[in-house]
């Protein structure tokens, strides 16, 4: 059994809390970055979240709506997380059916249960945004023999909707229900206008109930959550993936000015009363905005949000999911991921990007790991890698992001789809066909990824101790499955700067270039495991090393929770310079001499004196 054993491929697994993993993700709160919004931790540091949504598993019957069956599934799940990518952060999912099975019931069990496996991420160094996941409204909408699915809202609120049968006539894709499903568009609509129904607990309105049941939990879930895993949670998403279920003659912005906001803002008031004042609603926009394909909405109506809130919002690649053949490559993303960052500055606040990816077997899939890659670029910059080195201050903010989905369980489930046992759904994430976890464990439980971990274990500044002025990495990922395809360098370096080219051909890097605070705390960067700290190499303004020691002002550390994760730290004197570090590594290749990384440094340093002039 997969609960009976879970392990990391090639790596030990710490199986009980570190000791220094607690207190040391803490609170993070939207703060001010120039001209946009940023978040930071208790010691003013930038943090950047990347991590993935645990799980797709949460809409499965089978697994009790929880990502984890259990909560030792959950704890190992956790531990391979951490070492395998270094992920800090994960979206956890819950279902407002588990939280009130009745119309007059909020089951403490089942959040206990989530509090339990929560709490096996923030034991280990991750924030948590928890999540209250829907698509399609609910799965007792569908019939036993539908194609489609849903999950969300309890079968107590779609038996007294009294809902018209359901179909999507000839759909392709499942989130097409969304247009043309009669009754889920109308649950939708009855949801945003507050339906009142009768219910075995007398008339309820949906969206009172639905508010009163997610105020209990926050409640509850403050009650029972020690203070340093409390901390660790980010703030909630008060609904996944929001559609409108009819416009009534109006647009998408007027929709989301007229009945979305209004639900977020008693959703908000809902927090506060709970005693989650000092975190952030994640509010995501109308679910098309975005995506190729009926893009309406964006939150261009609402006014500015400010820093109790976060726009947040998804990216999947609707034309090259359907129609485009082209494949992703330098900069496909750039553009996207800038609007993304555009509106939240609009907004005035931080940006995230909760989901993001693409289908990891069937048509098209042969695509996935260079359109995962180059959504992590943009996300990283927001200019081309080709771009970058003439232009690095163009590139932006760094955006956070969680990344769909990690399902320990992938191609080994056993759901029976709306309730069907002729229609027993075993392959992928057995939901409406979907196939996108990045893992999969094997009989013995051991977890490895199904990407190339080039894309998912990555270079990035997970807390930097002033202002990011710019980063970008090059991962060398191939375009094909398990080390297959083509390598390509995406960030090329001027030939202006031959010493920097020389050193970082067909090699992993990143650079980050920073401006510092009066703090005196270190700048964190993940280094992926490729990065040996013995075989990587640092020149920087705070010095230049080959081989990264365990101490000093650039020193490598275990990340907190991991026995073979490391981090890279950077301490600066006090004060507002500008701070730059090349990071690459040189595990493989002829070793560089002390003169070539002593040129490499000064092509360095020039470089970063013509681009962020004092």
């Amino acid at each position: 059994m997969l609960s009976a054993l879970l392990v990391v491929a090639g790596a030990s697994v710490v199986t009980g809390s570190p000791a220094d993993a607690a207190g040391d993700q803490g609170a993070v709160v939207v703060s001010p970055k120039q001209q946009d919004w940023v978040f930071r931790d208790t010691d003013g540091r930038e943090v950047t979240l990347r991590g993935f949504n645990v799980s797709g598993s949460t809409k499965l019957y089978e697994n009790g709506l929880l990502p984890f069956r259990t909560t030792a599934d959950a704890a190992r799940s956790a531990q391979a997380m951490r070492d395998l990518t270094g992920a800090n952060a994960v979206r956890f999912l819950i279902s407002w059916e588990g939280v009130q099975p009745a119309p007059d019931r909020i089951d403490h069990a089942y959040l206990d249960r989530a509090i339990a496996q929560l709490r096996a991420f923030t034991d280990r160094g991750f924030r948590v945004l928890l999540d209250y996941h829907q698509d399609l409204y609910s799965s007792y909408l569908f019939n036993a023999g539908s194609w489609y699915t849903g999950d969300g809202a309890p079968a107590w609120v779609v038996q007294a909707g009294g809902y018209p049968k359901e179909s999507c006539g000839i759909c392709l894709l499942w989130g097409q229900n969304m247009q043309n499903n009669a009754a889920v568009r109308q649950a939708a609509y009855d949801f945003w206008r507050n339906r009142q129904l009768t219910t075995s607990a007398g008339q309820v309105r949906v969206q009172d109930a639905y508010l009163a049941q997610a105020k209990a939990t926050m409640t509850y879930l403050k009650q029972q959550l020690p203070q340093a895993a409390f901390d660790s949670v980010l703030g909630f998403d008060p609904f996944n993936e929001p559609f409108d279920g009819g416009l009534d003659g109006g647009t998408g912005v007027d929709w989301e000015k007229n009945y979305l906001m209004p639900f977020y803002q008693r959703f908000r008031t809902a927090m506060d009363e709970a005693g989650w004042n000092a975190k952030p609603a994640f509010v995501e926009p109308l679910v098309f905005w975005n995506t190729g394909f009926f893009e309406q909405g964006g939150m261009t109506s609402v006014g500015r949000l400010g820093t109790r809130w976060v726009f947040n919002s998804h990216y999947y690649d609707g034309a090259r999911m359907t129609v485009s053949p082209a494949p992703a490559s330098d900069g496909t993303y750039a553009e996207v991921m800038n609007e993304i960052r555009q509106r939240a500055t609009a907004l005035g606040t931080a940006p995230l990007v909760s989901e993001f990816g693409n289908k990891l077997s069937g048509t098209g899939s042969d695509r996935t790991p260079w359109m995962v890659r180059a959504m992590y670029q943009g996300m990283d910059a927001g200019v081309p890698g080709r771009d970058w080195w003439s232009g690095p201050a163009a590139g932006g903010s760094v955006l956070s992001s969680l990344q769909w989905q990690w399902d320990v369980y992938s191609g080994r489930h056993h759901e029976l789809m709306n309730g069907n046992p002729d229609k027993v759904q075993t392959e992928g994430d057995a939901w409406n066909g979907e196939d996108h976890s990045v893992v999969a464990a094997d009989d013995a439980g051991t977890v490895t990824p199904r990407l190339d971990v080039r894309v998912l274990d990555r270079l990035y500044p997970s807390a930097v101790n002033g202002d990011t002025l710019a980063f970008a990495y090059e991962d060398l990922a191939r375009s094909g499955y398990g080390g297959a395809g083509r390598q390509q360098a995406w960030l090329t370096v001027a030939s202006s700067m031959p010493e920097i080219a020389a050193l970082v051909k067909d090699r992993q890097y990143g650079v980050l270039v920073w401006r510092g605070s009066a703090a005196t705390v270190p700048t964190d960067l993940h280094l992926p495991r490729s990065f040996a700290p013995a075989g990587t190499t640092v020149v920087s303004d705070l010095g230049t090393v080959g081989g990264v020691p365990a101490s000093g002002s650039v020193r490598a550390v275990l990340e907190s929770g991991s026995s073979s994760a490391y981090r890279l730290q950077l301490t600066a004197p006090a004060g507002s310079a500008v701070h730059v570090a090349l990071v690459v590594n040189t595990t493989t290749g002829t070793p560089a001499t002390a003169a070539q990384l002593a040129a490499a440094r000064t092509e360095l340093t020039a470089w970063t004196n013509r681009q962020f002039p004092s």
